[in-house]
């Protein structure tokens, strides 16, 4: 065994060692969970830390030169990709050959530390410099990430790679003479854990940052979904409706000027004809209801009720206080299609003779519950809805986007219970 090497810190090498293989997979986990080139540039960065380690072991209980110059190596290769993943994750950098270039420094300059100089200092201080100027570098660039983006992440890891940087400088002047011996390796643990908490808010906040996306995309599908509904609604009112109408006034006047027999004929073409304008009325109707808009949404969703009542002849009772605070109409738009859509479930698939729709206020959540005495919806549906329930599907959606909740449930029939907070909705 190497003379210049102690039981403690052997040990304090292995502790950091282990430390930094947790480092490394943890880094791997997060690249497999959110597929960022920056966490697998993370994770090969910690993997070549640990085999810096190993190296130093191997040297401190051998002595052979060859660690000593494989460890010098890694040192460096290690701070290059630390810095790379900065690069990677701040400025989505990508690689040009000619930064292979760095990569020889360390390589060069160990065979010459170690081989051909025979001064410490010397050997030492452009490789301490070059070590601490591409961890200085990488802690400036999440220091700028942290003013531009606000990241609790980026200020953790900018702050433990800046004072890393610093305490590198010391090593020429107390690490090598072993003041540091073997304090110097917890010191370093304290920075791998430090670099790995930041790494976790890092992965904490990409995944609060994609569940906004998919919030804004969601509430952006459902806008666009419902301005199409729009757009359809007032050219079928406004071009179809009017078209059978007019229709409608020719053939009122046909009949006035056509003889009995041909008058008859006429009469049943009549029938068709409000038939279709009927038909088109409670097209528009479900595509955009105009009650919403002209009378609020506790009398549309009552009017909502007694239509599918008079429909289905289903009894459907429509309970509501006679004041509700005031919501948005992305939120009453949203409550309106789940009555209907429930509705709608109820009268096709649950076989039910009677159903009730609850609207009630509950701290501050609107809550909107639809309970009907059918055969309820099997389990299964409820995990993998199939094509027939993908309207439920789409009214959680709806919900979702106003950072409500939806809740089934299939004891004794089947109830659904919305809610939507009324801070959204105001």
């Amino acid at each position: 065994m190497n003379p210049h090497a102690s039981v403690g810190e052997l040990h304090a090498a292995l502790l950091q060692g282990a430390v930094t293989l947790g480092t490394a997979a943890l880094c791997w986990y997060l690249y497999r969970a959110y597929r960022r080139q920056y966490f697998l540039w993370w994770s090969l960065a910690w993997s070549l830390y640990v085999l810096r380690i190993g190296a130093i072991v191997a040297f401190l209980t051998s002595g052979a030169q060859p660690w000593l110059f494989a460890h010098q190596i890694l040192t460096g290769w290690t701070a290059l990709a630390l810095l790379w993943a900065a690069l990677v994750f701040s400025r989505s950098a990508t690689w040009r050959p000619w930064y292979a270039i760095a990569l020889l420094f360390p390589l060069a300059w160990s065979y010459v530390a170690i081989y051909q100089l025979q001064s410490f200092m010397l050997a030492a201080l452009p490789a301490v410099l070059f070590l601490s100027v591409a961890t200085l570098w990488t802690g400036w660039l999440f220091a700028k990430l942290w003013r531009r983006s606000g990241s609790r992440g980026a200020a953790v890891l900018a702050a433990v790679l800046l004072t890393w940087g610093v305490h590198h400088l010391d090593y020429p002047i107390l690490r090598a003479k072993g003041a540091w011996n073997p304090w110097g390796y917890y010191l370093d643990i304290v920075f791998v854990l430090g670099m790995g908490i930041g790494i976790v808010i890092l992965g904490l906040e990409e995944l609060d940052r994609r569940s906004k996306d998919l919030e804004r995309l969601s509430a952006r599908m459902v806008q666009q979904h419902e301005e199409e509904r729009r757009r359809v609604s007032l050219e079928l009112h406004d071009q179809t409706a009017q078209v059978w109408a007019a229709v409608k006034m020719q053939l009122g006047l046909m009949r006035e000027a056509a003889p009995p027999h041909i008058s008859a004929k006429l009469d049943r073409v009549l029938d068709l004809v409000d038939t279709g304008i009927q038909s088109i009325r409670s097209v528009t109707t479900n595509l955009r209801p105009p009650l919403l808009d002209d009378l609020g949404l506790v009398p549309a969703l009552r009017a909502l009720a007694q239509g599918f009542s008079e429909q289905s002849g289903l009894a459907i009772t429509f309970d509501a206080p006679t004041e509700i605070p005031s919501v948005s109409s992305d939120a009453a738009l949203a409550l309106f299609r789940a009555v209907q859509e429930a509705l709608s479930n109820v009268v096709r698939h649950s076989g039910a003779t009677s159903a009730r729709v609850s609207l009630v206020v509950v701290g501050d959540q609107l809550t909107l519950i639809v309970h009907d005495n059918g055969r309820g919806l099997p389990s299964p549906t409820i995990q993998h809805p199939s094509p027939r329930h993908m309207g439920l599907m789409g009214m959680t959606e709806r919900i979702i986007a106003l950072h409500g909740s939806v809740n089934i449930e299939t004891h004794d029939g089947a109830t659904i219970t919305v809610r939507v907070p009324l801070t959204n909705g105001r």
